[in-house]
């Protein structure tokens, strides 16, 4: 079995943050691991409070982690101040893993800013260059490029922008685009476009998460970044096709929706 790392803010809801990625890893048969950078009280209406956890204790279980299991691919969600990106990148420097998905994650659904401000500064220069695969969504990617995206060309000027920063390769997630919901990949000299047909539902809670750690679990079970994050389209789509009508607001995507359906759960 191949063994993901969270390193992300747990949301007390269950729905996106590290519960949100352990979900999504255990739906790909990946035994999942985490790093909690904050802990977060949220629920489907909104994200109220956030208490940061302290950038020792980040690199502690960063470090108790990779001294005894080997870890396959590190998905890295919210971090939220500068110390505690820097512990981040100290961790990651020191493990040197060979497959990183960066969910540059700024602010939540509700609207809450889950990254300080003077800390996009950080996130750029020291997670962007070790990333694998950075995985903005049209906000995030507006705030690090540095430009207004209306359109999928502009989706392409940012993603050439993000790629000049130093990681590997970027998707830019256009959820917030009218029209179909299209996902645009750059490897440095090709753009590839994922499009699926964008779904009338409130159900959306997690999805960045979600998408972020499937492409993780895939590319820990061997398959390229096109390809991974293919797969990664489809079972989100197919999540968030099915999510749950849980609380009082935006509801999460289904994680297990193919599991509970093969296994016969599902009337």
């Amino acid at each position: 079995m191949k063994n993901a790392l969270t390193i992300a803010g747990s949301d007390s809801s269950g729905g996106a943050g590290i519960q949100a990625d352990l979900k999504t890893f255990s739906a790909h048969g990946v035994f999942g691991m985490s790093v909690i950078t904050a802990v977060t009280a949220q629920n489907t209406q909104g994200v109220s409070a956030v208490q940061d956890i302290l950038p020792e204790i980040i690199l502690r279980q960063i470090e108790a982690v990779f001294e005894d299991i080997r870890v396959d691919a590190v998905k890295i969600g919210m971090a939220s101040r500068i110390e505690t990106i820097e512990a981040i990148a100290e961790g990651l420097k020191k493990y040197n893993p060979q497959i990183v998905v960066l969910d540059p994650v700024m602010v939540s659904k509700s609207g809450y800013h889950l990254l300080d401000p003077s800390a996009k500064d950080a996130l750029i220069e020291r997670l962007i260059p070790l990333a694998t695969l950075v995985t903005p969504n049209i906000p995030e990617a507006e705030a690090i490029a540095g430009i207004g995206i209306r359109n999928p060309q502009d989706m392409e000027i940012a993603a050439r922008k993000i790629f000049s920063m130093g990681p590997r390769q970027v998707l830019i997630k256009g959820g917030h685009l009218d029209g179909a919901a299209i996902d645009i990949l750059f490897d440095g000299t090709r753009f590839k476009r994922f499009t699926a047909q964008r779904l009338q539902t409130q159900n959306t809670h997690g999805t960045g998460c979600t998408l972020s750690s499937a492409i993780a679990s895939n590319l820990a079970k061997g398959d390229g970044i096109a390809l991974a994050v293919e797969k990664a389209k489809s079972y989100i789509t197919a999540a968030i096709a099915h999510g749950l009508s849980i609380g009082k607001g935006a509801g999460p995507v289904h994680h297990f929706y193919e599991l509970y359906q093969k296994a016969g759960y599902l009337q």
